[in-house]
């Protein structure tokens, strides 16, 4: 039978966790001093659907301060959005 002779590979882990990305590139949408959370994102359309948390990565430049809530965060994002005067919390 074909199932015999077919290798399994791989499984699918039922409990891992889907994390959006969002680039600071794409942070440009709102406005200075403005509070950027999970629910802004999902307001502005860098999120969609469920997702268990998102990550703020650093691919792009901002130039204003942004006060930033996000799960995870890298380190030349966080570098990036403080060096512009905001700041970066993570969330637990």
């Amino acid at each position: 039978p074909l199932q015999r002779r077919v290798p399994k590979r791989g499984f699918t882990n039922i409990f891992r966790k889907r994390i959006a990305i969002v680039n600071i590139r794409d942070l440009s949408r709102f406005e200075s001093g403005s509070v950027v959370d999970r629910a802004a994102l999902v307001q502005a359309g860098l999120v969609k659907g469920a997702w268990d948390g998102v990550k703020l990565l650093g691919n792009g430049d901002i130039g204003y301060p942004l006060s930033v809530k996000v799960a995870l965060v890298s380190r030349s994002a966080k570098e990036k959005i403080e060096a512009a005067g905001g700041k970066v919390e993570v969330e637990a």
